[in-house]
Protein backbone atom coordinates (compact mmCIF):
# COMPACT_ATOMS: atom_id res chain seq x y z
CA UNK A 1 0.00 0.00 0.00
CA UNK A 2 2.91 2.35 0.71
CA UNK A 3 4.35 1.70 -2.75
CA UNK A 4 1.00 2.30 -4.46
CA UNK A 5 0.32 5.44 -2.40
CA UNK A 6 3.75 6.90 -3.15
CA UNK A 7 3.53 6.25 -6.89
CA UNK A 8 -0.11 7.44 -7.16
CA UNK A 9 0.54 10.52 -5.02
CA UNK A 10 -2.23 9.75 -2.51
CA UNK A 11 -2.53 8.63 1.11
CA UNK A 12 -2.52 4.97 2.18
CA UNK A 13 -6.11 5.33 3.37
CA UNK A 14 -7.11 6.50 -0.11
CA UNK A 15 -5.45 3.39 -1.55
CA UNK A 16 -7.45 1.22 0.85
CA UNK A 17 -10.73 2.93 -0.10
CA UNK A 18 -9.99 2.61 -3.80
CA UNK A 19 -8.93 -1.03 -3.83
CA UNK A 20 -11.82 -2.16 -1.60
CA UNK A 21 -14.50 -0.27 -3.56
CA UNK A 22 -15.40 1.90 -0.57
CA UNK A 23 -16.59 5.51 -0.65
CA UNK A 24 -14.21 8.27 0.33
CA UNK A 25 -12.24 8.89 -2.86
CA UNK A 26 -13.18 10.31 -6.25
CA UNK A 27 -13.53 8.12 -9.32
CA UNK A 28 -10.47 9.80 -10.81
CA UNK A 29 -8.39 8.84 -7.76
CA UNK A 30 -9.89 5.34 -7.70
CA UNK A 31 -8.92 4.75 -11.34
CA UNK A 32 -5.40 6.12 -10.80
CA UNK A 33 -4.84 3.87 -7.77
CA UNK A 34 -6.08 0.80 -9.65
CA UNK A 35 -3.82 1.51 -12.61
CA UNK A 36 -0.79 1.84 -10.34
CA UNK A 37 -1.78 -1.34 -8.47
CA UNK A 38 -2.02 -3.19 -11.78
CA UNK A 39 1.40 -1.92 -12.86
CA UNK A 40 2.92 -3.13 -9.58
CA UNK A 41 1.26 -6.56 -9.92
CA UNK A 42 -0.87 -6.18 -6.79
CA UNK A 43 -3.51 -8.82 -6.09
CA UNK A 44 -5.93 -9.09 -3.12
CA UNK A 45 -4.77 -11.45 -0.38
CA UNK A 46 -7.09 -14.41 0.13
CA UNK A 47 -5.89 -14.81 3.72
CA UNK A 48 -6.65 -11.17 4.45
CA UNK A 49 -10.10 -11.48 2.88
CA UNK A 50 -10.87 -14.44 5.16
CA UNK A 51 -9.72 -12.57 8.27
CA UNK A 52 -11.93 -9.61 7.37
CA UNK A 53 -14.94 -11.89 6.81
CA UNK A 54 -15.05 -11.35 3.03
CA UNK A 55 -14.82 -15.04 2.16
CA UNK A 56 -12.20 -17.32 0.66
CA UNK A 57 -12.84 -16.42 -3.01
CA UNK A 58 -12.69 -20.17 -3.67
CA UNK A 59 -15.23 -22.91 -4.33
CA UNK A 60 -14.67 -26.61 -3.86
CA UNK A 61 -15.24 -29.73 -5.94
CA UNK A 62 -14.73 -33.22 -4.52
CA UNK A 63 -15.04 -36.33 -6.69
CA UNK A 64 -15.51 -39.68 -4.96
CA UNK A 65 -14.48 -42.08 -7.71
CA UNK A 66 -11.51 -44.34 -8.40
CA UNK A 67 -8.76 -41.97 -9.55
CA UNK A 68 -7.70 -44.25 -12.42
CA UNK A 69 -11.14 -43.95 -14.06
CA UNK A 70 -11.15 -40.13 -14.09
CA UNK A 71 -8.18 -39.64 -16.38
CA UNK A 72 -10.04 -41.07 -19.37
CA UNK A 73 -13.48 -39.63 -18.59
CA UNK A 74 -14.16 -36.80 -21.01
CA UNK A 75 -17.34 -35.79 -19.14
CA UNK A 76 -15.49 -34.54 -16.05
CA UNK A 77 -12.83 -32.75 -18.07
CA UNK A 78 -15.49 -30.83 -19.99
CA UNK A 79 -17.60 -30.19 -16.89
CA UNK A 80 -14.63 -28.73 -15.02
CA UNK A 81 -13.71 -26.61 -18.04
CA UNK A 82 -17.16 -25.03 -18.00
CA UNK A 83 -17.06 -24.48 -14.23
CA UNK A 84 -13.62 -22.90 -14.34
CA UNK A 85 -14.56 -20.59 -17.22
CA UNK A 86 -17.35 -18.97 -15.20
CA UNK A 87 -15.41 -18.88 -11.93
CA UNK A 88 -12.52 -17.11 -13.65
CA UNK A 89 -14.86 -14.28 -14.68
CA UNK A 90 -15.40 -13.58 -10.96
CA UNK A 91 -11.77 -14.25 -10.01
CA UNK A 92 -12.85 -17.27 -7.96
CA UNK A 93 -10.51 -20.22 -7.50
CA UNK A 94 -11.45 -23.90 -7.74
CA UNK A 95 -10.21 -26.29 -5.04
CA UNK A 96 -10.35 -29.84 -6.44
CA UNK A 97 -9.90 -33.11 -4.59
CA UNK A 98 -10.36 -36.81 -5.42
CA UNK A 99 -11.34 -39.19 -2.60
CA UNK A 100 -12.20 -42.85 -2.25
CA UNK A 101 -15.84 -42.69 -1.16
CA UNK A 102 -18.68 -40.46 0.02
CA UNK A 103 -17.66 -40.74 3.69
CA UNK A 104 -14.26 -39.30 2.80
CA UNK A 105 -15.99 -36.59 0.75
CA UNK A 106 -18.13 -35.60 3.74
CA UNK A 107 -14.99 -35.41 5.89
CA UNK A 108 -13.46 -33.00 3.34
CA UNK A 109 -16.54 -30.76 3.52
CA UNK A 110 -16.35 -30.64 7.31
CA UNK A 111 -12.65 -29.73 7.19
CA UNK A 112 -13.12 -27.08 4.50
CA UNK A 113 -15.98 -25.53 6.49
CA UNK A 114 -14.02 -25.52 9.75
CA UNK A 115 -10.99 -23.98 8.06
CA UNK A 116 -13.04 -21.48 6.00
CA UNK A 117 -11.30 -22.82 2.89
CA UNK A 118 -14.24 -22.43 0.49
CA UNK A 119 -17.30 -20.22 0.11
CA UNK A 120 -19.38 -22.98 -1.50
CA UNK A 121 -19.09 -26.34 -3.24
CA UNK A 122 -20.07 -28.11 -6.45
CA UNK A 123 -21.52 -31.58 -5.74
CA UNK A 124 -21.35 -34.26 -8.44
CA UNK A 125 -22.52 -37.86 -8.76
CA UNK A 126 -25.67 -37.69 -6.56
CA UNK A 127 -26.27 -40.97 -4.75
CA UNK A 128 -29.34 -42.91 -3.76
CA UNK A 129 -29.84 -42.10 -0.03
CA UNK A 130 -27.18 -39.40 -0.36
CA UNK A 131 -25.89 -38.03 3.00
CA UNK A 132 -24.22 -34.95 1.46
CA UNK A 133 -27.21 -32.58 1.04
CA UNK A 134 -28.20 -32.87 4.72
CA UNK A 135 -24.59 -32.35 5.79
CA UNK A 136 -24.17 -29.25 3.62
CA UNK A 137 -27.46 -27.89 4.96
CA UNK A 138 -26.24 -28.48 8.50
CA UNK A 139 -22.93 -26.70 7.79
CA UNK A 140 -24.68 -23.86 6.00
CA UNK A 141 -22.33 -24.29 3.04
CA UNK A 142 -23.90 -23.12 -0.26
CA UNK A 143 -23.85 -25.86 -2.87
CA UNK A 144 -25.02 -26.83 -6.34
CA UNK A 145 -25.79 -30.48 -7.07
CA UNK A 146 -25.11 -31.36 -10.70
CA UNK A 147 -27.18 -34.24 -12.02
CA UNK A 148 -29.50 -34.24 -9.02
CA UNK A 149 -33.17 -35.15 -9.00
CA UNK A 150 -35.53 -32.31 -10.00
CA UNK A 151 -37.68 -32.84 -6.89
CA UNK A 152 -34.76 -32.50 -4.44
CA UNK A 153 -35.40 -29.76 -1.88
CA UNK A 154 -32.78 -28.35 0.46
CA UNK A 155 -32.78 -24.68 1.56
CA UNK A 156 -29.20 -23.86 0.58
CA UNK A 157 -28.73 -26.19 -2.37
CA UNK A 158 -29.49 -25.55 -6.03
CA UNK A 159 -29.89 -28.44 -8.48
CA UNK A 160 -28.84 -28.56 -12.13
CA UNK A 161 -30.26 -31.69 -13.72
CA UNK A 162 -30.46 -33.52 -17.03
CA UNK A 163 -33.35 -35.76 -18.06
CA UNK A 164 -31.58 -39.14 -18.05
CA UNK A 165 -34.93 -40.92 -18.16
CA UNK A 166 -35.99 -39.08 -21.31
CA UNK A 167 -32.63 -39.75 -22.95
CA UNK A 168 -32.77 -43.48 -22.21
CA UNK A 169 -36.36 -43.65 -23.51
CA UNK A 170 -35.19 -42.06 -26.78
CA UNK A 171 -32.44 -44.67 -27.14
CA UNK A 172 -34.85 -47.55 -26.53
CA UNK A 173 -37.32 -46.03 -28.99
CA UNK A 174 -34.67 -45.95 -31.71
CA UNK A 175 -33.32 -49.44 -31.06
CA UNK A 176 -36.81 -50.93 -30.88
CA UNK A 177 -37.71 -49.22 -34.17
CA UNK A 178 -34.67 -50.92 -35.71
CA UNK A 179 -36.01 -54.30 -34.57
CA UNK A 180 -33.79 -54.90 -31.55
CA UNK A 181 -35.35 -57.02 -28.80
CA UNK A 182 -32.19 -58.08 -26.96
CA UNK A 183 -30.66 -54.97 -25.40
CA UNK A 184 -27.97 -54.85 -22.71
CA UNK A 185 -27.21 -51.59 -20.90
CA UNK A 186 -23.59 -51.58 -19.72
CA UNK A 187 -24.10 -49.11 -16.91
CA UNK A 188 -21.90 -47.02 -14.66
CA UNK A 189 -21.36 -47.22 -10.92
CA UNK A 190 -24.25 -48.74 -8.96
CA UNK A 191 -25.78 -46.45 -6.37
CA UNK A 192 -25.37 -43.29 -8.44
CA UNK A 193 -28.72 -41.57 -8.86
CA UNK A 194 -28.38 -41.14 -12.63
CA UNK A 195 -27.32 -44.78 -13.05
CA UNK A 196 -30.43 -45.91 -11.18
CA UNK A 197 -32.66 -43.56 -13.22
CA UNK A 198 -31.31 -45.02 -16.47
CA UNK A 199 -31.76 -48.59 -15.22
CA UNK A 200 -35.33 -47.92 -14.09
CA UNK A 201 -36.22 -46.25 -17.36
CA UNK A 202 -34.77 -49.07 -19.43
CA UNK A 203 -36.76 -51.59 -17.40
CA UNK A 204 -39.98 -49.58 -17.72
CA UNK A 205 -39.55 -49.07 -21.47
CA UNK A 206 -38.86 -52.78 -21.95
CA UNK A 207 -41.95 -53.77 -19.96
CA UNK A 208 -44.08 -51.34 -21.93
CA UNK A 209 -43.01 -53.04 -25.15
CA UNK A 210 -43.12 -56.60 -23.83
CA UNK A 211 -39.36 -57.08 -24.17
CA UNK A 212 -38.19 -59.76 -21.75
CA UNK A 213 -34.48 -59.91 -22.60
CA UNK A 214 -33.39 -56.39 -21.71
CA UNK A 215 -31.10 -55.78 -18.74
CA UNK A 216 -28.46 -53.54 -17.17
CA UNK A 217 -25.01 -54.56 -15.92
CA UNK A 218 -23.25 -52.04 -13.59
CA UNK A 219 -19.51 -51.33 -14.01
CA UNK A 220 -16.93 -48.84 -12.75
CA UNK A 221 -16.97 -46.80 -16.02
CA UNK A 222 -13.51 -48.06 -16.99
CA UNK A 223 -12.47 -49.38 -20.39
CA UNK A 224 -11.32 -52.63 -18.76
CA UNK A 225 -14.72 -53.40 -17.25
CA UNK A 226 -16.50 -52.17 -20.37
CA UNK A 227 -14.56 -54.70 -22.46
CA UNK A 228 -14.92 -57.51 -19.88
CA UNK A 229 -18.70 -57.14 -19.61
CA UNK A 230 -19.01 -56.92 -23.40
CA UNK A 231 -17.19 -60.22 -23.81
CA UNK A 232 -19.32 -61.84 -21.12
CA UNK A 233 -22.67 -60.86 -22.59
CA UNK A 234 -21.67 -61.60 -26.19
CA UNK A 235 -20.37 -65.05 -25.28
CA UNK A 236 -23.64 -65.97 -23.59
CA UNK A 237 -26.02 -68.47 -25.20
CA UNK A 238 -28.31 -65.71 -26.50
CA UNK A 239 -26.18 -62.59 -27.00
CA UNK A 240 -27.77 -59.15 -27.27
CA UNK A 241 -28.24 -57.45 -30.62
CA UNK A 242 -27.75 -53.97 -29.12
CA UNK A 243 -25.45 -52.57 -26.44
CA UNK A 244 -25.89 -49.21 -24.67
CA UNK A 245 -22.81 -47.97 -22.80
CA UNK A 246 -22.90 -45.33 -20.05
CA UNK A 247 -19.85 -43.51 -21.40
CA UNK A 248 -17.75 -43.19 -24.52
CA UNK A 249 -14.69 -44.97 -23.10
CA UNK A 250 -16.57 -48.18 -22.38
CA UNK A 251 -18.28 -48.04 -25.78
CA UNK A 252 -14.97 -47.82 -27.64
CA UNK A 253 -13.54 -50.67 -25.55
CA UNK A 254 -16.72 -52.65 -26.18
CA UNK A 255 -16.47 -52.30 -29.96
CA UNK A 256 -12.87 -53.58 -29.81
CA UNK A 257 -13.93 -56.54 -27.65
CA UNK A 258 -16.86 -57.40 -29.94
CA UNK A 259 -14.62 -57.27 -33.01
CA UNK A 260 -12.06 -59.56 -31.36
CA UNK A 261 -14.86 -62.08 -30.78
CA UNK A 262 -15.83 -61.96 -34.45
CA UNK A 263 -18.96 -59.83 -34.05
CA UNK A 264 -19.63 -57.18 -36.66
CA UNK A 265 -20.79 -53.69 -35.60
CA UNK A 266 -23.57 -52.99 -36.50
CA UNK A 267 -24.20 -56.16 -38.52
CA UNK A 268 -24.36 -58.45 -35.48
CA UNK A 269 -24.66 -55.93 -32.66
CA UNK A 270 -25.53 -52.22 -32.58
CA UNK A 271 -23.69 -49.90 -30.18
CA UNK A 272 -24.75 -46.62 -28.54
CA UNK A 273 -22.50 -44.49 -26.30
CA UNK A 274 -24.07 -42.26 -23.65
CA UNK A 275 -21.49 -39.44 -23.90
CA UNK A 276 -20.52 -38.15 -27.33
CA UNK A 277 -16.87 -37.13 -27.73
CA UNK A 278 -13.99 -37.19 -30.18
CA UNK A 279 -13.44 -40.83 -29.19
CA UNK A 280 -16.75 -41.74 -30.81
CA UNK A 281 -15.40 -40.45 -34.12
CA UNK A 282 -11.96 -42.04 -33.82
CA UNK A 283 -13.10 -45.66 -34.17
CA UNK A 284 -14.65 -47.57 -37.03
CA UNK A 285 -17.53 -47.60 -37.28
CA UNK A 286 -18.22 -44.14 -35.85
CA UNK A 287 -20.37 -44.52 -32.76
CA UNK A 288 -23.96 -43.42 -32.40
CA UNK A 289 -24.05 -41.39 -29.19
CA UNK A 290 -26.10 -39.20 -26.89
CA UNK A 291 -24.78 -35.68 -27.23
CA UNK A 292 -25.03 -32.75 -24.84
CA UNK A 293 -23.06 -29.59 -24.20
CA UNK A 294 -21.18 -30.71 -21.10
CA UNK A 295 -19.10 -27.53 -20.96
CA UNK A 296 -22.33 -25.50 -20.80
CA UNK A 297 -23.56 -27.91 -18.11
CA UNK A 298 -20.53 -26.85 -16.06
CA UNK A 299 -21.09 -23.18 -16.82
CA UNK A 300 -24.71 -23.43 -15.68
CA UNK A 301 -23.74 -25.12 -12.42
CA UNK A 302 -21.08 -22.49 -11.71
CA UNK A 303 -23.50 -19.63 -12.43
CA UNK A 304 -26.03 -21.13 -10.02
CA UNK A 305 -23.41 -21.41 -7.28
CA UNK A 306 -22.33 -17.80 -7.81
CA UNK A 307 -26.00 -16.77 -7.56
CA UNK A 308 -26.19 -18.52 -4.18
CA UNK A 309 -22.99 -16.83 -3.02
CA UNK A 310 -24.53 -13.50 -4.01
CA UNK A 311 -27.47 -14.20 -1.71
CA UNK A 312 -29.93 -15.58 -4.26
CA UNK A 313 -32.44 -18.37 -3.52
CA UNK A 314 -31.84 -22.05 -4.21
CA UNK A 315 -33.17 -23.07 -7.62
CA UNK A 316 -33.72 -26.14 -9.78
CA UNK A 317 -32.50 -25.73 -13.35
CA UNK A 318 -32.88 -28.24 -16.18
CA UNK A 319 -30.35 -28.43 -19.00
CA UNK A 320 -31.42 -29.67 -22.47
CA UNK A 321 -32.14 -33.38 -22.86
CA UNK A 322 -29.19 -35.22 -24.47
CA UNK A 323 -30.02 -35.94 -28.11
CA UNK A 324 -29.21 -39.12 -29.96
CA UNK A 325 -26.84 -38.68 -32.89
CA UNK A 326 -27.13 -41.67 -35.20
CA UNK A 327 -23.91 -42.78 -36.84
CA UNK A 328 -22.59 -46.02 -38.30
CA UNK A 329 -22.64 -48.20 -35.16
CA UNK A 330 -26.43 -48.69 -35.15
CA UNK A 331 -28.52 -50.40 -37.75
CA UNK A 332 -31.44 -52.79 -38.30
CA UNK A 333 -31.38 -56.01 -36.34
CA UNK A 334 -30.19 -58.45 -38.97
CA UNK A 335 -29.45 -61.57 -37.01
CA UNK A 336 -27.92 -63.02 -33.88
CA UNK A 337 -25.53 -65.76 -32.89
CA UNK A 338 -26.25 -68.65 -30.59
CA UNK A 339 -23.21 -70.70 -29.55
CA UNK A 340 -21.33 -69.48 -32.62
CA UNK A 341 -24.10 -70.34 -35.10
CA UNK A 342 -25.98 -67.58 -36.97
CA UNK A 343 -29.74 -67.78 -36.64
CA UNK A 344 -32.47 -65.76 -38.32
CA UNK A 345 -33.46 -62.43 -36.92
CA UNK A 346 -37.04 -63.66 -36.87
CA UNK A 347 -36.31 -66.13 -34.07
CA UNK A 348 -38.40 -65.62 -30.94
CA UNK A 349 -36.59 -63.06 -28.71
Amino acid sequence: MKDIARRAGVSQSAVSFALNDRPGVSEVTRDRVRRVAEQLGWRPSTAARQLSGEGAATVGLVVARPADTLGVDSFFLQLISGIQEVLAERHLGLLFQVVEDVDAECAVYRRWWAEHRVDGVMVVDPRVDDPRPDLLDELGLPAVVTGGAPDARHPGLSVVWADDAGAMAAVVDELHALGHHRIVHIAGLPGLAHTERRIRTLRAEAERRGLTEVRSVPTDYSDAEGAAVTRRVLESGTPPTALVYDNDVMAVAGVAAATELGFSVPGDVSVVAWEDSALCRMVKPWLSALSRDTVEFGRTAARELIALLDGGPARTVQVPVPRLIERDSTGPCGGMRTHGVDVAATSTP
